[in-house]
């Protein structure tokens, strides 16, 4: 067995150990096995961090937008130029494939770092007036100061993105937490971003749950920010509501793909099978809940089952696998729990098991002939697991559609145009993909409704969210 790598907290510019020294391992979901240590910190690396991210936020708020751009440059072009390194770690990290990592996360998280570079010089408010017989109101943005963000284990590098590259770009510094089973990748970009950012910007503390407890609960942070699961962000939100800082939530995701008779049947299995099988289905987004018409169930069903069979998982550096092992042992055990617990008017068209002995693979899954109060349509599975249910008209596939308690993304397949604008206005989700599903662009927000969370990811709606707003007014008579 080769000698285990050593990962530690990135604070203040420095990289530390915890301080009390205990350590979690890390394990990667490919072998099984322990490849790593990481240091499980507690409240006195939480104070360290804090006290470095408070102690660099007035300097780093006082930056100039060109001078915040500019160094969200360096940091994009730094992670270009270490694309390969950065992809070894987040597939050991992960299991996930090397070469889709290469092509599908790399170049989407340089272009998300350039757009909040580019973010950082276009905050614009209303134009100065005078509401008030002599006075002139403006109105300020201004950085929110310490984030606290925790960031999940399914794309462990871009959603680290995601959290700070907004929050760095608006002005504000940094704690981030990666999740206990995923902190290599994160630790990485630590290191390269601390050659750019001044000493207290960016600081990575790794842990679990309890030190995600501390962060959100510690009194430096004016905002919390998780991308995890409904209880985790119940638990932040309720945190963070003992002294009223501000929570950006983005949780789970039970995404209906609504799929109307007219729709070509071969490219939809095709485009939905990737969306739902991608990434071992570990995405708040994934195309995992099918609704199809009565008149093409028999042959969609058939035809999905048949790709879901000619689907593969396996090794990082199989060329022909769409997607890696499932992250963790838990999560192995709760996507087989699904479906050891599939009620008996239900039906597996392919796939229901694991595959091999060793590391936490799972066969891409079909699941037909479900009813719209079982467990599996109502609740997150997070593995390779596509359900399909059929629905008689465009009214009961829209009831069903909404009828669970995320509203994340959702998508329709249709050839009506007609049809596709009445379904994007009915469906309650934060996204609604026309003949497409998974598809993101900087440029676009991406958030959910109701249990999915509040608050926006990506887009100038998610720069905005890093913002506070002040209005200053002052009198005209000197």
């Amino acid at each position: 067995m080769s000698e285990l790598r050593t990962l530690r907290n990135h604070i203040n510019g420095e990289f530390r150990d915890a301080a009390d020294g205990r350590t979690t391992d890390v394990v990667n979901p490919a072998t099984g096995e322990v490849y790593a240590t990481a240091p499980l910190s507690a409240a006195a690396d939480v104070d360290a961090a804090m006290a470095a991210a408070a102690a660099a936020f007035p300097a780093w708020r006082d930056t100039t937008p060109s001078e915040r751009q500019r160094a969200l440059l360096r940091i994009a072009d730094a992670f270009e130029a270490r694309a390969d390194e950065l992809v070894a770690v987040e597939s050991e990290n992960t299991g996930k494939p090397i070469g889709l990592t290469a092509s599908e996360e790399i170049p989407p998280m340089v272009d998300q770092i350039r757009f909040f570079a580019g973010a950082a010089r276009l905050l614009e408010g209303r134009s100065a007036g005078e509401y008030m017989e002599g006075m002139t109101s403006i109105v300020r943005r201004e950085p929110v100061g310490v984030c606290a963000q925790v960031a999940p284990w399914n794309y462990p590098m871009m959603m680290a993105v995601w959290k700070f590259a907004p929050a760095i770009a608006a002005g504000n510094t940094v704690v981030l937490k990666p999740s206990d089973t995923t902190p290599a990748s994160t630790v990485l970009i630590a290191e390269i971003i601390g050659g750019i950012l001044p000493k207290g910007v960016f600081n990575v503390v790794c842990g679990d749950r309890e030190t995600g407890r501390l962060m959100v609960e510690h009194p430096t942070p004016a905002m919390a920010s998780i991308t995890g699961s409904v209880r985790a962000g119940i638990q932040v939100a309720g945190s963070a509501a003992k002294d009223v800082k501000r929570v950006h939530l983005e949780l789970g995701g039970k995404a209906p793909v609504v799929v109307f008779q007219d729709t070509d049947i071969a490219k939809a299995v095709e485009d939905i099978a990737v969306a739902g099988y991608f990434n071992a289905g570990q995405d708040c987004t994934a195309a995992t809940r099918v609704l199809v018409h009565e008149s093409i169930h028999d042959e969609f069903v058939a035809q999905l089952a048949k790709t879901a069979a000619d689907t593969k998982t396996g090794a990082a550096d199989d060329e022909d696998v769409l997607y890696g092992p499932l992250n963790n042992a838990n999560q192995l055990a709760q996507v087989t729990g699904f479906i050891e617990r599939l009620p008996a008017h239900a039906k597996v068209e392919a796939g229901g098991h694991r595959v091999g002995e060793k590391g936490y693979f799972y066969a891409p899954t079909v699941v037909s002939g479900l009813r719209q109060d079982d467990e599996i349509i109502q609740n997150e599975v997070f593995g390779p697991v596509i359900t399909v249910q059929s629905f008689s008209d465009e009214d009961q596939a829209v009831e069903w559609a909404n009828g669970v308690e995320y509203a994340l993304a959702s998508s329709v397949w249709t050839k009506d145009h007609a049809r596709a604008m009445r379904m994007s206005k009915r469906l309650d989700f934060g996204c609604v993909w026309i003949n497409t599903h998974i598809p993101l662009v900087a440029e676009m927000p991406h958030g959910g409704f109701k249990k999915s969370g509040y608050g926006k990811d990506l887009s100038a709606y998610g720069f905005e969210d890093y913002t506070r707003i002040k209005h200053v007014m002052t009198s005209l008579d000197g």
